[in-house]
C-alpha cells in the first residue's frame, strides 16, 4: 500500500483487480444462485456509465452471424471460446503481450523510487512495452554518476530489462525541451546497459509533443527550496503557492509547425537509426494534421492522449475544461485515416473502454494511473494480477464479438445513438 490516490478515477475498482486478478471480472462468486444480475438502468438523460464520456456511453455490439468464428471453428476443429483469443499486438515496432502498453511516468513523485522500480519490473515480466517519461535526467540524473538509482533513469531501464521475456516488450524513452538539453537519447543510445534493447530491437525514443493532462503545457512539478534551488537553472522555477517550501517547476512545451514535427523526426530517424521512433501528441483540435505528419515523416508509432489523461501535476482548470475527449479524436482521426500504428490513452482501466479504443482505430491502449495504482496497492504482483483480469476482459469481449485477434475489431463493433457511424 502507498498513500497515493487518484479522486475521480475508479481507484478502489484498480486496487481490488491489483489484488485479486482475475476474479475481479466477475461479481462476487458468493453471490452466485443469490442474486439476480442484469444490466443497471442508467439516470434520466444519461446514455451511459459516464454521461460526460462518449467512449463509456459507446455499447459494444456483438452480431448474431460469425463468419470468422466458424472459420476459427475450422482451424481448430472444435468449437472456439474466449481461450482462443489470441492478443499478442505489434505496437510501435515491439512485440506485445497485449495490446496494451505502460504510459508515460516521468520526474514525478508519484512515479519515482520504489513504486517506479515496481512498475518498471512488473511491465518487464508482463512483456508490455513501457514508456520512461520526460526529465527524469534533468531532475534525478541518468544513474551513472552516484545519483540516486530508484530515481534515476538508467535504474528504471534495468528493472524493466530485468524481467523482460525474450522477444517481448521494448521500452520508449522519451524526450522533451529540457530533456534534450541533457542530451537524453544521446545517453541512452551510447549506454552499454541499453545495448541489449538496442540490438534485440526493443528501444525507442518518443517525441513529446504534448499530453492529455495539460494540452499546450509542459511538464510540471511541486519542488521544496533545496531542488528549486538545484534547478533554477534548467527549468522555471514560480513561487506561485505563497509557501517558501514550495514552489512550481515548469518546463517548456515547445514549439512546433508541421515543418518542426517533420523535420524532428527525419533528425531522429537519421541520429538514432537502431531505434524505434514514437510520437506522443496532446488532443489538440489538429491532433488528425499532426497525426499523420509524423506518420509520413516515419514514425513507428503516434500516440494520441485524450483529455482523460492522468498521472502529470496540472492546473486544475485543465483536466476540466482543456482538450478534445478521447473518443472525439478518435472520431476525427477515422475520418482522416488514422496512423498505421496508432496508440491511445486518457482513463484506461478495464477491457470494455479498451476494446471500444481498439474497434474505433488504435492498434493498443496505455495505462497511466491504473498501472501505478496497481503497482502501488502491492509492488510484487499487483500490476501482473491487474493486467492478467484485464487480459481476461479482453478476451471474453473480442470472443463474444465472434473475433480471436484486437486487430479484427472494428467500428461496426460499437453503437450510441449519440456517436455517427
Amino acid at each position: 500500500m502507498s498513500d497515493l490516490s487518484a479522486p475521480g478515477f475508479p481507484e478502489e475498482e484498480v486496487r481490488h483487480r491489483a489484488r485479486v486478478g482475475t476474479a475481479a471480472a466477475f461479481p462476487p462468486p458468493g453471490s452466485y444462485g443469490q442474486v439476480l444480475l442484469g444490466a443497471e438502468r442508467p439516470p434520466a438523460g444519461q446514455a451511459g456509465p459516464d454521461a460526460g464520456d462518449a467512449l463509456d456511453a459507446l455499447r459494444i455490439v456483438p452480431p448474431v452471424f460469425v463468419p470468422q468464428r466458424l472459420a476459427r471453428l475450422i482451424d481448430l476443429g472444435r468449437e472456439p471460446d474466449y481461450r482462443d483469443v489470441e492478443l499478442t499486438t505489434a505496437i510501435g515496432g515491439f512485440t506485445s503481450a497485449l495490446p496494451v502498453y505502460v504510459s508515460a511516468t516521468g520526474s514525478t513523485r508519484a512515479a519515482g523510487g520504489d513504486i517506479g522500480l515496481a512498475l518498471s519490473r512488473q511491465a518487464g515480466a508482463l512483456g508490455l512495452p513501457m514508456v520512461i517519461g520526460e526529465n527524469v535526467v534533468p531532475v534525478n540524473g541518468y544513474g551513472r554518476l552516484g545519483e540516486a538509482a530508484d530515481r534515476a533513469l538508467l535504474g528504471r531501464l534495468r528493472a524493466y530489462a530485468g524481467e523482460l521475456p525474450d522477444g517481448l516488450g521494448g521500452v520508449a524513452v522519451q524526450q522533451s525541451t529540457e530533456d534534450a538539453d541533457a542530451e537524453v537519447w544521446n545517453l541512452v543510445y551510447s549506454d552499454p546497459a541499453a545495448l541489449p534493447l538496442l540490438e534485440s530491437g526493443r528501444l525507442a525514443f518518443e517525441l513529446k509533443v504534448g499530453q492529455g493532462a495539460k494540452p499546450g503545457l509542459g511538464g510540471m512539478t511541486v519542488l521544496d527550496a533545496a531542488d528549486a534551488e538545484r534547478l533554477s537553472d534548467r527549468y522555471g522555477i514560480d513561487p506561485v503557492f505563497g509557501d517558501d517550501s514550495r514552489v512550481l517547476r515548469a518546463s517548456t512545451p515547445g514549439t512546433f509547425t508541421v515543418e518542426i514535427l517533420r523535420q524532428q523526426v527525419r533528425l531522429m530517424r537519421n541520429n538514432f537509426p537502431r531505434a524505434r521512433i514514437w510520437v506522443k501528441l496532446h488532443p489538440g483540435r489538429d491532433v488528425a494534421e499532426a497525426a499523420r505528419v509524423a506518420a509520413e515523416a516515419g514514425a513507428d508509432a503516434v500516440t494520441v492522449d485524450g483529455a482523460e489523461g492522468g498521472t502529470g501535476w496540472a492546473p486544475g482548470v485543465f483536466p476540466a475544461q482543456v482538450g478534445l475527449p478521447l473518443a472525439e479524436c478518435l472520431r476525427r482521426l477515422a475520418a482522416a485515416g488514422p496512423p498505421p500504428c496508432l496508440l491511445v490513452s486518457g482513463r484506461m482501466w478495464e477491457g470494455g473502454r479498451a476494446v471500444k479504443s481498439l474497434a474505433l482505430g488504435a492498434r493498443a491502449v496505455g495505462l497511466g494511473r491504473a498501472a501505478l495504482l496497481a503497482a502501488a496497492e502491492d509492488p510484487e504482483d499487483g500490476l501482473i494480477r491487474f493486467a492478467d483480469c484485464l487480459a481476461l476482459e479482453l478476451r471474453l469481449l473480442i470472443s463474444a464479438l465472434g473475433k480471436y485477434t484486437p486487430a479484427a475489431l472494428e467500428r461496426a463493433d460499437v453503437w450510441s445513438p449519440d456517436f455517427p457511424q
